[in-house]
């Protein structure tokens, strides 16, 4: 049952976070009578507040929390298990405690700390993911290898079209980059096992 942890988890957060979508009052920052969540236009921090910003009560507020929750919990499960594929003991340490201290950091971004607490789980979380990257490019995994590279250029496009103030873009490119990471994180949990950094090892 252990092994499902990881794909439940994503699961279960995916479709929460799709209800918060279904059920939110509406608004946009350009069109504030806009019915519904608009996932071109409204950031997924929207789905958090108290209010929406068609100024009704927020009902996917619940459902988002829930989804946050579920999501740093299964982040920080998927750490653990990653950490323990890893031959170099110092790398797969850093990976885990890394990985573990994005749970309660990733589970506050639904709170009004959510500036601070997105940036720090987006550290957390992409210097795991680099570690991570830096032993699969030493692997045969091929196609993971260019995978974690293109998820990585979506993220530091991410960094900066947000710098760059280009809010138009910035919805959509958020989901594309949260989206590409749970990808990511489904297929290193199970399209990759110890061998294979194993045999890394061996090769030296």
């Amino acid at each position: 049952m252990r092994k499902y942890y990881v794909g439940l988890g994503l699961t279960i957060s995916m479709l929460l976070f799709a209800i918060a979508g279904w059920v939110y009052p509406g608004g946009t920052y350009e069109n504030k009578n806009a019915v519904g969540f608009n996932w071109t236009k409204n950031y997924i921090s929207n789905l958090f507040e108290a209010t929406a910003l068609n100024g009704a009560e927020n009902t996917s507020r619940t459902w988002a929390y829930f989804g946050v929750f579920f999501y740093s919990i299964t982040c920080a499960v998927f750490f653990v298990n990653m950490s323990g594929k890893i031959p170099d003991k110092g790398s797969a340490n850093v990976i885990k405690y890394m990985g573990i201290l994005t749970m309660p950091v990733t589970a506050l971004i639904a709170t009004p700390l959510h500036n601070l607490m997105l940036n720090l789980s987006n550290l957390l979380f992409w210097t795991c993911m680099v570690w991570i990257t830096v032993f699969i490019l030493k692997t045969r995994l091929h196609f993971l290898k260019a995978y974690g590279i293109i998820c990585l250029l979506i993220f530091f496009y991410a960094v900066y079209v947000h710098s760059s103030s280009n809010w138009d873009a910035l919805p959509i490119i958020q989901k594309i980059n949260t989206m590409s990471s749970i990808v990511l994180i489904f297929v290193l949990e199970y399209f990759t096992k110890k061998e294979d950094f194993a045999k890394m090892k061996s090769e030296k």
